[in-house]
């Protein structure tokens, strides 16, 4: 049931987590300032009646602390960005698991005030994809279903092994072991923005 704004939990199930690094500022598991970020493949959304299936969504998800702060109580926006950059990145690696996503642009939208209490969860999929680049867009979204970042992208399209020598992924990129959840519930508004 949707609330007076038009937004309604969705309940989607996690396919997969993609892996991790060891110290990357966002998903590094040994890097202390980082952000400790996991990654989940989403089932796709159930198209409505009369449209073309929807794909495959990432989630991003970390639990910020106070070294993430900007004003008090609150997530600093180049953190925001960070995150929302990581997971339109990475969603590529849905259909392309041996591409990864090297930004090439990126424009973000500040909407609301991200809280720093509670875990943050970014959803992001790909929009356009050719040979050599894809485009992105992702958004931070609250518990209440508000949307509080946007963000869109173009990347360049790499193959690890041409970013990474293949030892450093042996130590640098592996699977996430954490137990991760089945399914996951998302407050989403109605319509999703659109960008102009």
């Amino acid at each position: 049931m949707s609330d007076r704004r038009g937004r309604r939990p969705e309940t989607r199930v996690v396919r997969a987590a993609q892996n991790i690094s060891r110290m990357c500022l966002v998903c590094g598991t040994d890097n202390a300032c980082g952000l400790h970020a996991r990654f989940y493949v989403l089932e796709a959304e159930a198209p409505a009646a009369g449209e073309a299936p929807a794909a495959a969504e990432l989630l991003g998800v970390f639990t910020p602390g106070s070294e993430h702060q900007s004003y008090p109580g609150r997530l600093h926006g180049g953190i925001s960005s960070a995150i929302v950059d990581e997971t339109i990145g990475r969603a590529i690696l849905i259909d392309h698991p041996d591409v990864w996503g090297v930004t090439a642009e990126f424009t973000v939208r500040f909407r609301a005030p991200v809280p720093l209490a509670g875990e943050v969860r970014t959803v992001a999929r790909i929009t356009r994809d050719t040979s050599r680049l894809f485009e992105g867009s992702g958004e931070i979204v609250l518990d209440d279903g508000t949307i509080a970042v946007e963000g869109r992208g173009r990347y360049l399209k790499m193959r690890l092994d041409d970013i990474a020598p293949e030892m450093m992924r042996d130590t640098e990129w592996f699977p996430d072991t954490r137990e991760r959840p089945h399914e996951v519930e998302i407050q989403v508004a109605a319509r999703r923005t659109t960008w102009g």
